[in-house]
């Protein structure tokens, strides 16, 4: 594991501490609304194409390497359309440099995690839509702590495009150099942010200058099962993967481990789950966290399997990655494998995830409580 110096924070950072929104960046707008931006400051509407295209077609920040811009307006530009959003706090990396996770400090004090992963095939990045988390499931480090406030857009989007600069420096060796995959799964509930989710969505599938290019299909938004919101997505005409974490086949369990069930219970969560299979043709992933003696029993696999038996899905078995102090724990290695075996022997199409980033606080959340604790970083997200 290798680790970047903690940046201390400012001594004013607990003052900072507001739900305000950070200022206007280029990413909350489309290419029409930076070129009338642009417009209004008194520059010619292909100086936003000019902008764009240093941000999300080369990846550049740095006003000073804006070359293609006359030196007398693009402090002026960047400092209306690319103000900073993200204050690197810290940045870990462990198996040989291929995960690499950052913490951030937002423009109010309070902190985000991103990862990046990469693979010999792709390049992926799990990135957060909220500080914080109002889901309050018992379990995530994130939902321990509350919600601060929904991101922006752009703050979203952001994130991607530095670890897309990352990756494309060559940092993560024996990986290709671009971005290809982005993930909805770090802090916060993802369509509880709704409007600005689908926004960033957008702004990364949009090709360049106007976003970073990437597939839609190549794009994974989960959910804890806000019902209208997944059956609003389904309207969209996008094609992200849809990632429903369940976590427990039956009411009585997933009313204590997700409590949003105890608004929308299991069969109507996956019956808005299947109408946006549906209507997208793209097979949901059922993410189920592992936990020992809590949801691994065989019982439940049996009860998942028969749930899911012939429904365009796949389950993504997760093992638990506990946060210090918690009660939870991930199940052994002999349960998981029955658990996957009776749900294949069901006909669902059953993978375990990868565990990275065990070495650097991996699942959501603990990082940013770590420094908190420290006194190295001052969020209301204190997970």
């Amino acid at each position: 594991m290798t680790s970047l110096p903690l940046i201390p924070s400012s001594p004013d950072a607990p003052a900072a501490r507001r739900a305000s929104m950070p200022p206007r960046h280029l990413a909350d707008l489309d290419l029409p609304g930076r070129q009338a931006l642009v417009t209004e400051l008194g520059e010619p509407a292909f100086r936003a194409r000019q902008l764009s295209n240093h941000y999300f077609g080369r990846l550049v920040r740095d006003p000073a390497a804006m070359t293609d811009l006359p030196a007398a307006t693009r402090d002026r530009l960047a400092a209306e359309l690319l103000p900073t959003l993200l204050t690197p706090v810290r940045e870990l990396a462990c198996d040989d440099g291929a995960t690499r996770k950052a913490l951030w400090r937002l423009h109010d004090g309070s902190l985000v995690e991103s990862v990046l992963m990469g693979y010999p095939d792709r390049v992926t990045v799990c990135i957060s839509s909220q500080a914080g988390c109002g889901m309050a499931c018992p379990f995530c480090a994130t939902g321990q702590a509350g919600l601060t406030r929904n991101l922006s857009t752009a703050e979203i989007v952001d994130q991607a495009v530095y670890l897309a600069g990352v990756a494309a420096s060559g940092a993560v060796s024996g990986s290709p150099p671009r971005l290809s995959h982005v993930v909805f799964m770090g802090m916060g509930e993802p369509l509880a942010n709704y409007s600005r989710v689908v926004a960033a969505v957008r702004r990364l599938c949009a090709p360049a200058p106007e976003g970073l290019g990437l597939s839609q299909r190549h794009i994974t938004v989960s959910t804890v099962g806000l019902v209208p919101a997944i059956r609003r997505l389904a309207s969209e005409d996008l094609s992200v993967t849809l990632a429903l974490s369940l976590h427990a086949p039956d009411d009585e369990l997933r009313d204590e481990l997700v409590p949003v069930n105890q608004r929308w219970k299991v069969a109507e969560v996956l019956d808005a789950a299947w109408g946006y299979a549906a209507r997208t043709g793209r097979r949901v992933s059922i993410e189920y966290a592992m936990i020992r003696d809590v949801n691994d029993q065989p019982w439940r696999a049996d009860l998942l399997g028969r749930l899911l038996a012939g429904r365009l899905a796949h389950v993504n078995l997760i093992p638990l990655n506990p946060t210090p102090g918690s009660r939870w724990d991930a199940s052994p290695k002999p349960v998981e494998r029955e658990f996957v075996r009776r749900l294949r022997d069901a006909g669902v199409s059953t993978t375990v995830r990868d565990t990275r980033g065990r070495e650097i606080d991996g699942a959501c959340g603990q990082l940013a409580a770590a420094a908190d604790e420290s006194g190295t970083a001052s969020s209301g997200a204190t997970a």
